[in-house]
């Protein structure tokens, strides 16, 4: 229970009649009329301040009462069981009550601290043999399980003099993922619609790395050796072989979750992204036909082994929704050999990281192994303001030692991946919002070529 402003105001009033009753006494009988008899006007005014004081705390004693006899309405919360990292999603709060009056009230939900609300808190009313519902928003800012505790309500008095304070409803728990939202708008999208959106390319094939698909009649731009000629012959027509991209391949990605993938870009961090783009990538090759599977390492270790069709992008979901970058350093040797002992079938292997030539020495004959059995791919996280702090201008001597710096430091990182490229590694460098399409360029280049 606590006083409302009205209650305040009501005392002031009250204390303000009882000081002008004191004060009369005082007042300059030259300022008075000769008529005036102060010792019965101060006693009016004593009765006065003592029936509005009866009156005001039986007013006070009735609305008490009143508001403690009231039955706290119940509180439903509907929310989606899950979330994706950085989009806002509705919650829903519906008051279910027994009042025969309108009640005024004010709302507020505890929704999870590592997520931002918006109307979190709002005031209403309750309508007589109706329920109410509130609406707000929330938006995660980290992946994992997250929890909504009771909704706080302040319930008005008839009188208006009081507010109680009640904790109503049942704490609920919501899942937190990386961004499905990109894959939900690239699922509702054709072939076509997905490349003019998101910038994926699509290239010629080359070579005969594919899966016979159908025969058909030859069109013009059918090379000679799509031709088939015993078809040809008994049609007595030219028929041409059509290939699709081979299915039934395996991709495994190897997310680093070590101190490096601790760095932000807006928000979120490194992994994040990386989990965004793997995410992504995923479901394009498990609609491709392909398999995916993946291991964390640096911090979280989690193992999938492949699994096929889109129906089972959940799985992945929910074996890295809540992983976190840790504060160590990342072991890519254990790593390396810890997947080629799980998994023996060739396979296109995705190395998500932020590497720097500090670690290099490490990673390069970690991957050299790795090479051996499969075809790898490294996708490398770059700072997006490294950028910004080339384009800065320079007006002196300490911005002129931040840009040679910056400078050094990125032509160490291009000398690293020149020399992923000699040794036979594909290599995808980009800034975290721009990796999922460069990624996924990167592995439909892969597919048409035959490489895997």
């Amino acid at each position: 229970m606590r006083p409302t402003h009205r209650l305040f105001w009501f005392a002031c009033g009250w204390a303000l009649m009882g000081f002008a009753a004191a004060l009369s006494m005082w007042l300059p009988k030259e300022i008075l009329p000769t008529d005036w008899d102060a010792v019965a006007w101060q006693h009016q005014i004593e009765r006065i301040w003592q029936i509005s004081g009866a009156t005001l705390a039986f007013l006070l004693m009735f609305d008490t009462v009143a508001l403690l006899r009231m039955v706290p309405p119940s509180v439903l919360r509907q929310h989606s069981e899950s979330l994706a990292l950085g989009v806002w999603s509705d919650v829903e709060l519906r008051l279910l009550h027994r009042y025969r009056r309108a009640v005024r009230l004010e709302v507020f939900d505890h929704h999870p601290p590592h997520c931002e609300a918006e109307h979190a808190h709002q005031k209403g009313l309750l309508i007589p043999r109706q329920g109410t519902e509130f609406r707000y928003r929330v938006r995660a800012k980290e992946r994992g399980n997250h929890h909504f505790g009771s909704t706080d309500l302040l319930l008005h008095s008839p009188l208006g003099f009081w507010q109680r304070r009640l904790l109503v409803g049942e704490p609920s728990s919501v899942k937190v993922f990386p961004n499905f939202a990109a894959v939900s708008n690239y699922a509702m999208m054709s072939m076509e619609q997905q490349s003019a959106q998101l910038g994926i390319r699509l290239q010629q094939r080359r070579g005969e790395g594919m899966e016979f698909q159908q025969l058909r009649e030859f069109r013009q731009g059918d090379s000679l050796r799509q031709i088939d000629w015993n078809a040809t012959a008994r049609q007595r027509k030219l028929i041409s072989k059509e290939y699709q991209d081979e299915k039934d391949q395996q991709i495994l990605f190897l997310i680093d979750c070590g101190r490096r993938m601790r760095s932000k870009d807006g928000d979120h961090s490194h992994l994040d992204h990386a989990l965004n783009a793997m995410l992504l990538m995923s479901y394009a090759a498990l609609k491709q036909g392909d398999a995916v599977g993946l291991m964390s390492f640096g911090g979280d270790e989690r193992w999938l082994k492949p699994v096929k069709g889109v129906a089972n992008l959940s799985k992945i979901l929910n074996c890295v929704y809540d992983i976190s970058p840790s504060t160590r350093a990342s072991d890519y040797n254990s790593a390396i050999r810890s997947i080629m002992t799980r998994h023996n079938k060739r396979a296109l292997v995705v190395v998500l990281s932020n590497i720097r030539d500090e670690n290099a020495d490490d990673l390069k004959p970690a991957l050299s192994l790795l090479q051996k059995k499969h075809l790898v791919m490294v996708a490398n996280l770059e700072e997006p303001e490294l950028h910004d702090l080339l384009d800065k201008p320079i007006n002196g001597f300490q911005d002129a030692l931040r840009y040679t710096g910056t400078k050094l430091y990125m032509e160490r990182r291009h000398a690293i991946t020149k020399e992923f490229n000699h040794s036979g590694l594909h290599t995808v460098n980009s800034t975290p919002k721009m990796m999922p399409v460069a990624l996924i360029n990167k592995y439909f280049e892969v597919k048409r070529e035959g490489l895997l």
